[in-house]
């Protein structure tokens, strides 16, 4: 169910099963670990309490986003509020990555969610962790041996409420055979829509609050990228299939036509991609990444656009013509 906050009139939605009531549109970290590029840490930490300001009490992190810096930025921009008001703010992160002499890869056994559960709280400041979620479904390890540690995890208080990222149905199910999963994080826009056909039905179907990432395509549906855009070496993007040569340019001229579709709604592409994301009903939340203050309050109104079905018929003729901007990420270990 969607509510109306009075104080801010940020749209506020009951996520699932797990009941947590959090803002629609997310704040989210990924940007703030390494993997975009350099950035100001003070710009960050501002974009951070802005957005708590202007109405949003759900900040999403993971371990891995620059293994704990993202997670202590996180927590020293809100460690008066997380100090004053802890319940105010739910606090997600993710874990199950772990890092080695090789680069990351996927580590969901009980031991190591434990340590990485301990270090998450350690480099948040908290003393719980409202939503924990495996960041990516685990090949080694058996599901039932991951949600037998999470269990524990849960009972000890450290963690509230169980989810996991990037996971498929029957992964889903097989966790929930021993932990009822309570959320979902699926990367999902206008550029990949592949959760829409299967996994997002099932979410509807049986509860489970879905947070999406991704929703402005990695930068692709902000209108700011052209073709003459640089991304540094430091930026994952620049070797990115999407976002160089023919695909970026057939990609480019999709965003000038949905552009033309926003702007005759009366509001900016970046915001036409955010509710379209929010329109599917599966969907409860968006994720938004910024580290720019100036952002967040367009991300917020965002969430309060309803799209008609005219309008939702010809956002699906025009992202007909569109490149899939899937691929290796940093993350998709």
């Amino acid at each position: 169910m969607i509510t109306m906050t009075t104080e801010t009139e940020t749209p506020t939605i009951t996520l699932g099963r797990s009941g947590l009531e959090v803002s629609r549109i997310a704040f989210g970290t990924w940007q703030l670990g390494g993997d975009w590029g350099s950035f100001d840490e003070r710009e960050a930490a501002e974009a951070i309490r802005h957005a708590h300001a202007v109405g949003i009490n759900f900040f999403d992190t993971a371990q891995g986003y620059g293994w704990g810096e993202s997670e202590r930025l996180l927590g020293r921009a809100l460690a008066d509020e997380l100090r004053a008001n802890r319940d105010d703010l739910v606090i997600a992160t993710k874990g199950g990555l772990r890092m080695t002499a090789d680069g990351q890869v996927r580590d969901s056994s009980p031991r190591w969610l434990r340590q990485g559960v301990d270090e998450s709280l350690t480099a948040l400041g908290i003393e719980r962790i409202d939503l924990y979620q495996i960041h990516w479904p685990d090949p080694d390890t058996p599901l039932a041996e991951t949600a037998g540690g999470l269990a524990e995890l849960v009972d000890e208080g450290k963690i509230a409420h169980v989810g996991v990222s990037n996971f498929a149905v029957a992964q889903i199910e097989e966790l929930s055979g021993t932990l009822p999963v309570e959320t979902l994080q699926p990367l999902y826009n206008l550029f990949n829509r592949e959760v829409a056909a299967e996994v997002l039905p099932y979410c509807a179907a049986n509860d489970i609050g879905v947070l999406v990432y991704g929703p402005l395509a990695h930068g692709l549906l902000t209108g700011a990228i052209d073709e003459k855009t640089a991304f540094g070496g430091d930026d994952w993007r620049a070797d990115h299939e999407p976002f160089r040569g023919e695909a970026l340019r057939r990609n480019l001229r999709v965003v000038a036509r949905l552009d033309e579709l926003a702007r005759r709604r009366g509001c900016k592409v970046s915001q036409l991609a955010i509710a379209w994301t929010l329109a599917n009903p599966a969907v409860h939340v968006a994720i938004v990444g910024t580290r720019n203050a100036a952002h967040i309050a367009e991300a917020v109104a965002a969430a309060e656009i309803e799209l008609g079905s005219d309008e939702l018929a010809e956002i699906d003729r025009i992202i007909g013509e569109a490149t899939s901007a899937a691929g290796p990420t940093p993350d998709s270990v």
